[in-house]
């Protein structure tokens, strides 16, 4: 979301998108809701929500505050995703919102959701809340608004199958990753003995650029519309190597250029105890000249759609047999309108 750029947002609605996830980072862009309620207001079809909103930056009760009073401006067809904060708690120095925490959030944020009194701690004060003047359309709580949770680690992916609508995670469209994912989530249904809606909702996000002819998948245009969602692939990654010290959570794609790329974060000039703000700049948003090397068309292939339109159908096909309902695209800042009219003119058009 970019607040003086709002109109390309309600853009994809004209080019037959079917939904607009909107993200929450605070040290990055503009505040989502603020641009929900926009684009709300400027559109009659898209569904809308957070994509996604982080469970760490505000307190459960104004998170559901926030997204439904944007139901109210567009009822029954709001979303709302919930995440523990990679990039919105990262980028500050801190680690996401542990499983637990997030589980009680999700809760909370559910029962408000519903119209219900629940059991709210703030701190080492727990109290008994609810919304008051449900009936006067400061927000809307008739119109129910389901919860994607996105979720990558196990006891996230189980949580999303005890308490989601549906679900996010980077790397969905690899039918192996969503094949494992999906098997998690059967298993926190099934131990809170849920039946899934079939389908389950399941959402990736990625970068996809429809190839021209005879373009390489590393040329320089592939890596200025993916190369930012790419990277922010990359520093994930990175995120979670440095967390765990095991070489393990590094997919094979990365393999030739890992090692390259924790000398480059070594020899960053901001001091080891703030390097998380250089580590993450340039997040989904442009790539920082420094690291256009790291993009080799493996880590192209392995983090992104990228092909000829026909070919990129046949992929979209074949992750939809494997259960994936919907592709989030990131595309960077700068000419997110362009990458939203290639995708919709070459390859919307074919389906």
């Amino acid at each position: 979301p970019k607040m003086d750029e709002w109109r390309v947002l309600t853009e994809a609605e004209t080019l037959g998108y079917d939904s607009l996830w909107i993200p929450d980072s605070q040290m990055i862009w503009s505040d989502c809701y603020a641009a929900l309620a926009l684009v709300a207001e400027n559109t009659q079809r898209i569904r809308i929500g957070t994509g996604v909103a982080i469970a760490g930056t505000r307190i459960a009760p104004v998170t559901a505050h926030s997204i439904a009073s944007i139901n109210q401006l567009a009822p029954g067809r709001v979303f709302l995703g919930l995440g523990t904060g990679h990039t919105a708690m990262r980028v500050m120095g801190m680690p996401p919102v542990k499983i637990n925490e997030f589980r009680e959030y999700v809760r909370v944020v559910r029962a408000l959701l519903n119209g219900e009194e629940v059991e709210y701690q703030l701190n080492d004060n727990t109290r008994t809340i609810s919304f008051l003047h449900q009936d006067m359309g400061f927000f809307d709580l008739e119109n129910r608004v389901p919860i994607h949770i996105a979720a990558n680690g196990p006891r996230a992916l189980r949580t999303a199958g005890e308490m989601a609508d549906g679900l996010m995670s980077v790397f969905n469209e690899q039918p192996a990753v969503l094949n494992q994912n999906l098997t998690l989530v059967r298993e926190g249904a099934a131990k809170v003995s849920r039946k899934l809606p079939d389908p389950f909702p399941t959402a990736t996000i990625t970068a996809v650029v429809p190839l021209e002819k005879d373009e390489v998948i590393n040329s320089e245009r592939v890596i200025d519309e993916a190369g930012p969602w790419a990277v922010a692939a990359l520093h994930f990654i990175y995120e979670l190597y440095k967390e765990s010290g095991s070489e393990e959570v590094v997919p094979p794609a990365y393999h030739g250029i890992f090692e390259d790329y924790c000398a480059h974060v070594a020899a960053m000039s901001t001091p080891e105890e703030k390097r998380y703000l250089q580590i993450h700049n340039g997040h989904g948003t442009f790539i920082v000249p420094e690291e256009r090397r790291f993009m080799t068309p493996e880590v192209l292939e392995a983090s992104c759609l990228i092909g000829r339109p026909t070919d990129l159908i046949d992929k979209l096909g074949v992750a939809e047999e494997n259960g994936l309902t919907e592709v989030t695209i990131v595309p960077p800042t700068k000419g997110a309108q362009k990458v939203m009219q290639e995708f919709a003119n070459l390859v919307i058009c074919l389906l």
